[in-house]
């Protein structure tokens, strides 16, 4: 099974940072019960000094070349993956998408309507490339803009809302979606470096998260066993 993660700098990560993505690689590796292989056609995590992604140093050195593998942006959200996604799907094959978007485009790009828009034209793009792909979304968690900025939280709730619509109305038998919950436990005070993205035990929450997802839905791999 093919799994690829798509996301913004939540995902991508900058450089020291280990990554949800390298936790969900040792929870794959530890718990899934048969060959898997993460893709993509992007390594490295972001670069703060160079302002680019254009670094290889993660938080653990030994993390193989082949699962560092990704479609994630520093910067980048729904509107910026949909036009990649169908070409990347075409070359890179995944089965299974975990995808992260969403915060950066309620920030700086697109309304929360224009968001889900963006949204539905991701899957058809996925979908006419891989008919039978499976997605995993996670709702957008919030930043601590939030906190201050009333209408960005609104967009934020109502982007939600209509991310549970689009996955409820385009989910099919044969190429199922499905909503992640937003990680449970998660505080951007004591789960992030900056209130919006993750240290280490956001990292663990968010991996958390998609697997508990994949095992309680689909049946693949285990609950996430959180180490805290």
């Amino acid at each position: 099974m093919r799994f690829m993660f798509v996301g913004d700098s939540m995902t991508i990560g900058r450089a020291g940072d280990f990554t949800w993505r390298y936790r969900m690689w040792q929870h794959l590796s530890a718990s899934f019960g048969g060959p898997y292989k993460i893709v993509g056609p992007r390594t490295e995590v972001y670069d703060t000094f160079a302002d680019a992604p254009v670094s290889h140093e993660y938080g653990d050195p030994g993390f193989p070349e082949q699962a560092r593998r990704h479609l994630a942006g520093w910067g980048e959200g729904w509107q910026h993956m949909a036009p990649l996604i169908g070409e990347t799907v075409r070359v890179h094959k995944p089965d299974v998408l975990l995808i992260s978007l969403g915060l950066i485009d309620l920030g700086f790009y697109t309304d929360a309507d224009d968001t889900a828009a963006n949204v539905r034209r991701f899957v058809a793009e996925a979908r006419a490339a891989r008919p039978g792909i499976r997605m995993v979304m996670l709702p957008v968690i919030p930043n601590v803009r939030a906190e201050s900025d009333e209408p960005f939280a609104a967009q934020c709730a109502r982007f939600n809302e209509l991310l549970a619509k689009a996955v409820a109305d385009l989910s099919t038998t044969a190429s199922p979606l499905l909503l992640a919950a937003r990680p449970r436990d998660y505080d951007i005070h004591a789960d992030t470096y900056d209130g919006t993205h993750p240290n280490a035990s956001g990292e663990h929450r968010l991996a958390g998260e998609f697997a508990d997802a994949l095992h309680q839905a689909w049946d693949l791999g285990a609950p996430y066993a959180l180490p805290f």
